[in-house]
């Protein structure tokens, strides 16, 4: 008794729990350790005998309340006989494993459980038409032709329905004598719980319930063939890396009549050499020089949408930035036009002549100390 866990924490609950809590925290524990499906762990078969002992303790409200009041001591003896042996409180209205094999092994095609012995099981038809996967691909785009937009033309393989046989795989159509046309076939096992019977996709129809008497050579009797086909895509001006654009139909085929998937086009945008862009905005680095700096200057800029003439003005420092409104980019893809941003910067001369250094030194001995150069003297001294 001493190593028994307490049983609401076997169940992971609190101790104030309805009994509906209780129900259910029992279903996803015993889903969760019965041994048939956690043939993995070692101690599973324990830890269900565990879950079970818990269960039927705490759902029997007599139980329950000895076990509040004094523990194991009052119940010792009331749990299961053991794995392997019958189960006390085991009723069948509160496990539905057709819900459990059904969520692990997935129901219909491909093999959902069905006819647990007495117990709720729900299959799905196997031959419901399923809508084909997804695909997902990236393109390149330079700088100009996510900015301005274009059409992009290029090659991908698609799967399709074989023109040979329409896409049913072969000719000459006939139930299958595996499956007699149900297209599933069902098998019956033996477990510590009893006997369930287990449906599984056909192997020799996969599902439809049909063959053929003559298989269809063109597709090798899968009904689908890869061609590579062209795809051309209008892509709209202002995209971005990361933006999508859905091709409708062009994705995984379907099976069982189901519709074709979609291809997703994402774009990568390159970078481009003077240009540099955050969201819709558009950054520009000019450079100046010492005196158009200090005197301004009129300055022709490369926009988007050609050069502007722009007036810098006297006393311009390297950062300062200058914005160009709606000069951004026109995004017909989120129906938005960013702005454009100058950001100055000074470049100085590695090397002056003769003349340029005398004049340099003659502009030296003038007075042109600005509020922040004296600011930072100041401190200085302070710090002297």
């Amino acid at each position: 008794m001493a190593d028994k866990r307490d049983y609401y924490e076997v169940l992971g609950i609190s101790k104030d729990a309805t009994e509906a809590d209780i129900k259910s925290a029992y279903r996803k524990k015993a889903k969760e350790f019965h041994p048939d499906l956690n043939k993995d762990d070692p101690h599973a078969a324990d830890k269900f005998k565990e879950v079970q002992e818990a269960y039927s303790v705490l759902s029997d409200e007599n139980k329950r309340k000895m076990y509040d009041q004094y523990g194991h001591a009052a119940v010792d003896g009331n749990g299961p006989s053991g794995y392997g042996g019958g189960y006390s409180n085991f009723d069948a209205s509160d496990f539905d494993f057709g819900d459990i094999f059904d969520s692990i092994f997935g129901g219909g095609v491909g093999g959902g459980f069905s006819g647990f012995s007495g117990f709720g099981g729900r299959g799905q038809s196997a031959n419901r038409a399923t809508r084909g996967s997804d695909i997902l691909m990236h393109l390149k785009l330079d700088f100009e032709e996510a900015v301005y937009g274009c059409e992009k033309k290029f090659n991908i393989d698609v799967i399709e329905d074989c023109d040979e046989c329409h896409g049913h795989g072969g000719f000459e159509k006939e139930e299958c004598k595996t499956c007699h046309g149900q297209g599933t076939i069902t098998t019956q096992q033996q477990t510590i719980l009893g006997s369930f019977m287990s449906r599984q996709t056909c192997p020799d129809c996969n599902g439809t319930g049909k063959t053929y008497k003559r298989k269809c050579t063109e597709c090798n009797g899968k009904g689908k063939v890869k061609k590579n086909k062209k795809i051309t895509i209008n892509v709209p001006a202002g995209i971005a890396t990361g933006d999508r654009q859905r091709v409708s139909g062009k994705g995984n085929p379907g099976s069982n009549g189901g519709e074709n998937g979609d291809l997703y086009i994402e774009f990568v945008v390159e970078e481009h050499e003077y240009y540099a862009r955050e969201n819709d905005d558009i950054y520009l680095e000019v450079p100046l020089t010492l005196t158009e700096a200090l005197l301004g200057c009129k300055k022709e800029i490369p926009t988007l949408y050609g050069n502007v003439k722009i007036n810098i003005p006297s006393g311009t420092n390297s950062g300062d930035k200058q914005r160009m409104k709606g000069r951004g980019i026109d995004n017909k893809y989120r129906r938005h036009k960013g702005d454009m941003y100058l950001v100055f910067k000074i470049y100085l001369p590695k090397k002056l002549s003769h003349e340029q250094k005398s004049l340099i030194d003659k502009l030296s001995k003038t007075n042109l100390e600005t509020e922040e150069t004296r600011d930072f003297y100041d401190f200085t001294k302070e710090n002297d």
